[in-house]
């Protein structure tokens, strides 16, 4: 934080970075953009779903999760390209681990989705 950056001005300024890399993840992150997609048209259906404020948090966790982990992923290869294009072993993994976590938040979200849903279709 800079000198004099506090309270309300670090609040801004850390919301305008915020919002800075919201927008780069959507421009530059295929994935970012799908899982964007796919929450916009599932966030009505959450209400639908949703049996009350424990399920409908449930719902929306999950798909914010899904998003949380995907900006996480891509922060991390933004940052293994930036060091270098050349194959290297650490690099490789830290790619696949990110990866992995998007995935498992996708089970997540999908196991979530799918039970509540279930739910409310034989309930």
């Amino acid at each position: 934080m800079k000198p004099g950056h506090t309270g309300l001005t670090h609040l801004r300024h850390s919301t305008r970075y915020s919002w800075k890399g919201l927008k780069a993840a959507f421009r530059n992150e295929a994935a970012f953009r799908q899982e964007v997609g796919i929450t916009v048209v599932l966030l009505p259906l959450a209400w639908w779903i949703g049996d009350g404020p424990i399920s409908w948090l449930l719902l929306i966790g999950s798909l914010f999760l899904v998003l949380i982990v995907e900006l996480l992923n891509s922060a991390i290869e933004n940052v293994v390209d930036r060091i270098g294009t050349e194959h290297h072993e650490l690099s490789g993994r830290a790619k696949d681990i990110g990866s992995a976590a998007v995935m498992l938040s996708l089970i997540m979200a999908g196991l979530t989705w799918g039970l509540l849903g279930w739910q409310k279709l034989i309930g």
